[in-house]
């Protein structure tokens, strides 16, 4: 199992865990709130209770002498959290509490009758008074501020813990890929620099031997061979030094530039495996500017990675140049086993390959030399498993500034 499936699962781990934790926050809110509603009806209907008692007590002189009214008195002087509306039997509106009372306890009457809409149409629960009663009235009640607080709890709680998890992790993943950034350039520049004392020890062998063996033509051939490739490797060198470094964008024909890697590569690849590429004579210029030695890097890891992707060294490997607004195509095909869908955006990150033996750089570095050196793009076009895949790289015809 690659690094980017086990992050994936992870991922899908983490999930749902959060999904968890927030059902277990919404039920237990739900039921702190379902107990404080429960208390609240408990406490509307002591309201209403001590109301009645204090009525009566007020209709009935002797009872009023004869019972202790200060019990009633404290729980209707206690509820100051509450919205209570006493409606009558005409819906006149006999009394309030708790609805936003001015310092002297009075209410606007217009006021009122919005207040009491307002509840209506917010579901306030009602409660009768005691229907033997010679008074019928209706008692409108409605959620207090602390219950409404607590059933938007939980979503303000999530908000913010949404926002403290997205802002840490947009901090560790920009340190992360300023840490990253770091240990490409620095295993680029000491690549680079470990290849360049050999190098330059090999040209120095290459000249000794050309000037021993200038009587042996046959030895002088092979020693031009090996200088080809000692070339090559200083082209190497110079790729992995501009690695971080600004580049130097130059004026480019790209048929005659991706003409050259089709060149280079044909000579390193199968016999089996044919190359169909746009003739660059055949073609009217089409110039952009670019970096070459980096840019035949990216064209040289599409090519190499195609020709490992050809089922026992036998396929079809094609080119073509087209252009989008402002925007120079360039679409490499190849009849290999292809890329799953779900794997277009993940080949482009380190370290993953479909290789035993594959360090899963090539891509990444592809797209690094792409987007952030040419301001480019380099994405997968199109593919499908046993058939092939397509990768479209982007460059401006104009100067990138």
């Amino acid at each position: 199992m690659d690094i980017y499936t086990r992050k994936s699962r992870w991922k899908w781990y983490l999930a749902a865990t959060g999904i968890l934790i927030i059902m277990l926050s919404l039920w237990y809110t739900k039921y702190l709130a379902d107990q404080l509603a429960t208390r609240e009806k408990q406490q509307v209907e002591q309201y209403l209770a001590a109301q009645q008692l204090l009525g009566k007590a007020e209709t009935d002189p002797n009872q009023f002498f004869n019972c202790d009214v200060s019990f009633p008195l404290k729980i209707v002087q206690d509820n100051n959290t509450v919205p209570i509306l006493l409606i009558g039997d005409n819906g006149k509106i006999d009394g309030y509490v708790n609805i936003g009372e001015d310092s002297m306890g009075i209410i606007d009457p217009d006021r009122l009758e919005k207040i009491r809409d307002q509840m209506v149409e917010a579901g306030a629960d009602t409660l009768h008074i005691n229907p033997t009663d010679d008074v019928h009235q209706v008692v409108m009640y409605s959620k207090s501020k602390l219950l409404d607080l607590l059933e938007w709890y939980p979503y303000l709680q999530l908000l913010l813990i949404s926002a403290f998890i997205a802002l840490g992790y947009l901090g560790f993943s920009t340190a992360r890929r300023a840490e990253q950034n770091k240990v490409w350039l620095g295993m680029a520049k000491e690549t680079a620099h470990q290849l360049g004392t050999p190098i330059t020890a090999i040209l120095g062998w290459i000249e000794t031997l050309k000037a021993v063996n200038e009587e042996r033509p046959d030895n002088q051939e092979m020693l031009d061979e090996l200088r080809n490739d000692v070339t090559r490797l200083e082209l190497v060198a110079d790729r992995f030094s501009k690695i971080g470094a600004t580049p130097e964008l130059t004026a480019v024909n790209l048929y005659e530039e991706l003409d050259a890697c089709r060149a280079y590569m044909q000579r390193r690849s199968p016999r089996r495996v044919t190359f169909e590429f746009p003739d660059p004579n055949a073609q009217a210029p089409l110039i952009a500017f670019l970096n070459p030695p980096l840019f035949d890097w990216v064209i040289e890891n599409l090519l190499r990675n195609a020709i490992d992707a050809m089922e026992e060294g036998i396929g079809t490997i094609s080119a073509q140049i087209y252009m989008d607004g402002r925007w120079a195509c360039i679409d490499i095909s190849d009849t290999g086993k292809g890329i799953p869908s779900s794997k277009f955006k993940t080949v482009f990150k380190p370290g993953y390959s479909t290789k035993k033996r594959g360090w899963g750089l090539g891509l990444s570095l592809s797209r690094r030399i792409m987007v952030e050196y040419h301001k480019g793009k380099i994405f997968v076009k199109k593919s499908e498993l046993g058939k092939g895949a397509t990768f479209t790289l982007k460059v401006r015809t104009g100067q990138v500034g």
